[in-house]
This record gives structure tokens, C-alpha cells and sequence, in this order.
């Protein structure tokens, strides 16, 4: 295993779940497991509940709930509260993803094995991959989805809500669209938006938001990637429930993810050769690349202006904060000047980093910079200190291309927000 991604020596406290005074805990809800398309063969429960806790994450999706293989390995954990499993100092919760008729994708959350059971025989006779993709597609409308997953007990809402291959708002303009009045718990962000971005859509004002990694690999670049700070009485799925209906005080409490400029969809651009274009360029040309002749895929950013209410944000009082965060890995790699946060420099510090300070989150927005010089370097403390004021600039994302965060000496100095702002203390 790369040392990036290891730290055995690490002491991790796990929740008290129980203690009765409630809680905070960080959630990364959407991943897949191994048996989804193009996803790494180490996405198995042991190194998921390894690798959550580097990051700063208690409770992870399972993802995948469905397949049979899957399930039998969710099996052998200890359930330790209604619908909680854990392994190590990790706990998962019931999650999957489905396809419908349209390609558009769905996130779902069940209570307990028995739902997801209930739930694969309600699907087996709409899908003809059910036993064999972590990630089914049905002969199913969004509608008919949510009022099934309703009907066993379970939580649905659509996945990466704006980008332009397998979402809600690429193949529909309204919610009620695709779901009709079958009962939806939440929205995921995906991404390439954010609240920003996503409150200006006012048919959204009272959706709980979702800022999940969906990770296909469980290396702490994409694990947790995005990730959600729920305010908990306890840990449940009932409490969970409860959270994203925003009941008995209950709620999200943070949104954490990428700047939306960083997502790989962000903006209008060709999905071969990576050029943008604005919106009104991209349909004189019809959709071809002027350069290479490839198509040319609407960028969320473009998509949510065409069906955005207003032209700034309307956040609701319940909207949480959003916290803009970038893969540690990336920025050690910028700080000595190396191409792959995969080599073996990058790989030793980001794990000394993790190591003395207890998770990736804490590095990248909690920990003093003096602290952070005398394990990584003045090299890197500076470059975390730049990323906390917002101190770069960032070359967009777009056509299937993520974003890339540049530290410059021609970046400004902006006003300092992130580094006032403890998530201990959110």
C-alpha cells in the first residue's frame, strides 16, 4: 500500500455514540465498492474503515447495498446501532446508487439489511444487472424509484444533481420532473457546484444539500473529498433521518467540498481536447469543437444559469456554511514541486502530517501553520496558510478535466476567512 495512504500508528478515538449529549460527526455518504465500474479493487470494507479516519471522517456510506456479494461482506460487521455498522473505528451506513430509464442517477439511504433486501427483489424485475453492477440500472422513472425506496423505508434524492452525463437537471428542469410527487430527502451537489451556485435555483430553498466524495478509490484524495458535518442526538439512521428533514433539531450543520472551479464539469468545454467555450460560442458552433472537431459538453456552471431563479445566491436560514477544502496531497505535491502526489516525497510527508496532527481535515484548515512548518516544512506551512486566505489561483475545470488549484506569485492576498474558521468550532 502506498505510505500516502497509510498511517497504522495513527490512534483514532471512535464515537460515543451513546453518550446521551449528543454529537457531531463527519459523513461522506456516497462511495462505491469494488464491484461498480471503474472503481479500484481496494474499495473492500477493511481499508475503507483504515483510510476513513486519515481523513477526518466517522461514518462513510457503504454504497453499493444491493449486490450480493457486497451485502454478504456489510453482513459480517457489527451492527452497532439501528442501521450502523462498524468496522475498526469506522462506521457505515446503508447506501447505493441506481440508474434509471432517463440515465439519471439516485442516491439512496436505507435503514436496515432487510430494507436492502426488500428493496433488490422490488428492483430484480426492472433491472437485468442487478446481481452483477454495484451500481444497477433500472427500467424505471425517477418517480417510480422514489415512491419503492419510500415504500421499504429508505431516503432518496438525486445524485450530482447538475452534471451534464447522468443528472436530474441534465435531462429535466424541475424536480417535479422527474420525481412527480414521490418524496425526495435531499439533493447532492456533486462536484463542480456548491451552495453558492445552488441557491440560486428557488425551487431548492427548502432541500437539504448533500456534498458527497463518490469515491471510486479509497486513498484520502477522493475518500471524503466531500463530506458533510451532521448535529446528531445520537447515531442512527433514524437520527440521520432526522438530520436531513432538519427534525428535533437535527441537521447538516457543514457542507465541505471542492471550490465548484475544481470540478471536472464545472465548465462548458470539449470533452476531447478540454478547450472551453461560453455557452452561446459552444451552441453557434453546435456543440463541436472548433479546434478538434470533439463534442463539446455543458458545464454546470452554464446549466444553472439556464434554470437559475435569481443571479445571486437566496440562502435559506437553514442553509449551512459551505467550506471550500482541496486534497492535502495536491498541495504538498505543489510545495515541492513534484508532478504526482503519488511519489514517494509527497507520500512520507502527507502521512508525517497526518500522523502528528490526527487527520487530513485538521491539517488543511485547524492546525496552526507554526506547527504544521515543524513536521512538513516552511514550504508546505505556507502553502496551507495561502490555501486558508484563498491565496491562488485556480485553472477550471471542465469536459471531463478536473480543475487545478496554482500557488503564484502573482496571486493576491485575500481577505483571511478560512483560517478563522475551526471546523471543531462550526
Amino acid at each position: 500500500m502506498n505510505l500516502l495512504f497509510y498511517a497504522k500508528t495513527l490512534s483514532i478515538h471512535p464515537i460515543n455514540y451513546n453518550s446521551g449529549d449528543g454529537l457531531e460527526i463527519n459523513a461522506d455518504l456516497h462511495i462505491h465498492s469494488r464491484f461498480s465500474g471503474a472503481t479500484s479493487s481496494n474499495m473492500c470494507i477493511a481499508t475503507i474503515a483504515e483510510q476513513a479516519p486519515l481523513k477526518g471522517l466517522h461514518l462513510v456510506g457503504t454504497g453499493d447495498a444491493l449486490h450480493p456479494a457486497w451485502l454478504e461482506e456489510i453482513r459480517s460487521l457489527e451492527e452497532v446501532e439501528e442501521g450502523i455498522f462498524l468496522s475498526g473505528n469506522t462506521h457505515f451506513i446503508l447506501t447505493l446508487e441506481v440508474e434509471d430509464t432517463r440515465r439519471v442517477h439516485h442516491f439512496i439511504i436505507l435503514p436496515s439489511l432487510s430494507a436492502a433486501e426488500e428493496l433488490r427483489e422490488r428492483f430484480r424485475r426492472y433491472s437485468i444487472d442487478i446481481e452483477k453492477d454495484g451500481r444497477p440500472h433500472l427500467t424505471l422513472k425517477g418517480e417510480e424509484i422514489a415512491d419503492i425506496v419510500n415504500d421499504v423505508g429508505g431516503l432518496v434524492g438525486p445524485s450530482h444533481a447538475f452534471v451534464p452525463w447522468t443528472s436530474i437537471y441534465k435531462e429535466y428542469d424541475s424536480l417535479r420532473e422527474c420525481y412527480g410527487s414521490a418524496k425526495i430527502a435531499f439533493l447532492e451537489l456533486g462536484l463542480s457546484a456548491d451552495t453558492e451556485l445552488a441557491d440560486t435555483i428557488a425551487e431548492l430553498q427548502e432541500i437539504t444539500f448533500l456534498s458527497n466524495s463518490d469515491a471510486h478509490s479509497p486513498w484520502p484524495n477522493k475518500l471524503g473529498r466531500e463530506f458533510n458535518r451532521f448535529r446528531l442526538r445520537d447515531l442512527s439512521f433514524t437520527e440521520i433521518k432526522r438530520a436531513l428533514l432538519r427534525q428535533k433539531g437535527n441537521r447538516v450543520v457543514l457542507n465541505v467540498g471542492f471550490d465548484p472551479r475544481l470540478g471536472k464539469y464545472h465548465r462548458t468545454a470539449c470533452i476531447k481536447c478540454y478547450t472551453h467555450y461560453e455557452l452561446e460560442d459552444a451552441e453557434r458552433l453546435r456543440w463541436r469543437c472548433s479546434r478538434c472537431g470533439g463534442r463539446i459538453k455543458k458545464g454546470v456552471r452554464d446549466r444553472i444559469r439556464e434554470i437559475a431563479t435569481w443571479d445571486k445566491p437566496h440562502h435559506p436560514e437553514h442553509r449551512p456554511p459551505y467550506l471550500r477544502i482541496a486534497p492535502l496531497a495536491e498541495i504538498i505535491a505543489q510545495a515541492l514541486k513534484v508532478s504526482s502526489v503519488y511519489s514517494s516525497r509527497v507520500q512520507n510527508l502527507w502521512r508525517s502530517l497526518v500522523v502528528a496532527f490526527g487527520s487530513e481535515i485538521r491539517v488543511l484548515v485547524d492546525v496552526d501553520t507554526e506547527e504544521i512548518a515543524k513536521v512538513g516544512g516552511e514550504a508546505i506551512a505556507e502553502l496551507i496558510r495561502r490555501f486558508r486566505v484563498q491565496d491562488f489561483e485556480i485553472i477550471e475545470g471542465g469536459g471531463g478535466k478536473y480543475g487545478e488549484i496554482i500557488f503564484t506569485r502573482r496571486a493576491k492576498k485575500k481577505k483571511a476567512v478560512q483560517n478563522q474558521l475551526s471546523l471543531d468550532n462550526w
